[in-house]
């Protein structure tokens, strides 16, 4: 609550941008980052992977972000549930990795939730653990201007009764969620680094089950499911 919002955006009305002003957008971000006190960067967006993850220019830049002290926070990707499909920025190993869960539409009751199953699994090509966690990512309700947004135009079966709000699922939902909770860490410990938001949302997160008696495997879920009180308070 009562969090600044620093938007850049990078992506035309149809959802797809290139690299180059991706780049741009990261690079402003570091550069301003003492100006509008940007503590979190949410990364709502995956590419293909083409090359290791240190060569790849999005990463590097991504990388140097992670090293000025905002916390990055990144989608998995949509190309579940196959091993190998976190994309790129997921693919770094220093930044937060997020799958996505569903609740199954029955909210309160978390025994029938489930790993979605186009949430991106690893590991990633260099064999590294990721997702880093899961959250929320089924049937998100948020804002957006159906008027002049070519998802909302397209399809109007996500639409609701309310003009500005439309119902949308993957793991850039599950990411924003996870950024809201850095964003309350941070508020709550002003002096916690990147490191530190990561180790804390992984380490009060809970193991997320296939059933009741199978947990998913750390390379579709990470440390589990994410808590937002005890990610704050623990």
């Amino acid at each position: 609550p009562n969090a600044r919002l620093v938007v850049v955006k990078a992506f035309g009305e149809n959802g797809g941008g290139r690299y180059s002003d991706v780049i741009r957008g990261i690079d402003w971000i570091v550069s301003k980052k003492a100006t509008y006190n940007i503590r979190v960067l949410n990364c709502s967006f995956s590419a293909p992977v083409r090359s290791w993850y240190w060569q790849d220019p999005l990463n590097k830049a991504i990388m140097r972000a992670w090293r000025a002290g905002i916390v990055v926070v990144a989608s998995a990707g949509n190309g579940g549930p196959d091993p190998m499909t976190i994309g790129v920025p997921g693919n770094v190993p220093y930044v937060i990795t997020v799958g996505a869960m569903t609740d199954n539409y029955t909210l309160g009751n978390g025994n029938d939730d489930r790993l979605a199953r186009f949430s991106a699994a690893g590991p990633t090509y260099e064999g590294f653990v990721k997702p880093d966690v899961v959250a929320p990512g089924g049937h998100v309700y948020s804002t957006m201007d159906k008027g002049n947004h070519r998802i909302a135009k397209d399809h109007p079966e996500f639409s609701t009764d309310n003009d500005r709000i439309f119902i949308m699922s993957g793991t850039s939902q599950a990411a924003g969620v996870v950024s809201g909770i850095a964003a309350l860490m941070l508020e709550q410990n002003p002096s916690l680094t990147p490191n530190d938001v990561k180790c804390g949302l992984m380490a009060t997160a809970n193991v997320a089950w296939n059933g009741s008696t199978t947990p998913y495997s750390v390379f579709q879920q990470g440390a589990g499911l994410v808590r937002a009180y005890e990610a704050v308070h623990g």
